[in-house]
């Protein structure tokens, strides 16, 4: 072999090598921000869980609030099928922010009855409905650390995955950018209105 056929032989390798690299680490950061995910799907679950509770804690006290009860059940089962297809495939950046959008409504609802509950000292003074409203103050709390966790990860992903020359290897392995998850919106940062 000659010296051009040597040092050919070790460019090739040293390029394959180098891909190999970067592919290796798309793969990792792919999986931190999957990983990321399954912890808000975890938190996500646990709200889930306690809104029935909380709902059916609250219909004795709020009989004639069957709307703002129906409303908060309504947007829990949206956020719940949300949070099913986000979790089957979070990569999906589309899913990412249908869920986002899920859990925003859901999150109004909540502001709302909340503010409806306010208008009813013996619903306030329940200590099961106490407690409940204290496990999902502490739910959000999870979730908005879970949350930020995973917009970390997906940035950190998405900065490696475009850039060069990242971009070309990730666009021939088909790794697709992902969305980060917004849980605030507009609407939600504005206090409900009560009318009677």
């Amino acid at each position: 072999m000659t010296t051009t056929t040597l040092i050919g032989l070790a460019v090739i390798i040293v390029v394959a090598l180098y891909i190999v690299s970067i592919y290796n680490r798309l793969v990792s950061f792919r999986n931190q921000f999957k990983n990321a995910f399954a912890q808000i799907d975890v938190q996500l679950q646990r709200r889930h869980d306690l809104i029935p509770n909380l709902v059916e804690s609250a219909k004795a006290y709020m009989s004639h609030e069957r709307d703002t009860l129906t409303e908060v059940m309504e947007a829990r089962n949206g956020a719940v099928k949300a949070q099913k297809d986000a979790a089957a495939d979070p990569a999906d950046g589309g899913k990412i922010r249908q869920l986002g959008m899920a859990e925003n409504a859901l999150t109004k609802a909540l502001a709302n009855f909340y503010a409806v509950s306010e208008n009813y000292p013996d619903l306030k003074a329940n200590e099961t409905v106490q407690q409940l409203m204290e496990e999902l103050t502490s739910t959000e709390n999870r979730v908005a650390f879970s949350r930020q966790a995973f917009n970390d990860s997906v940035m950190s992903y998405n900065i490696f995955r475009e850039s060069f020359p990242n971009n070309v290897i990730a666009g021939m392995f088909a790794f697709k950018p992902s969305s980060q998850l917004e849980l605030e919106s507009p609407e939600a940062r504005q206090a409900p209105k009560v009318a009677f």
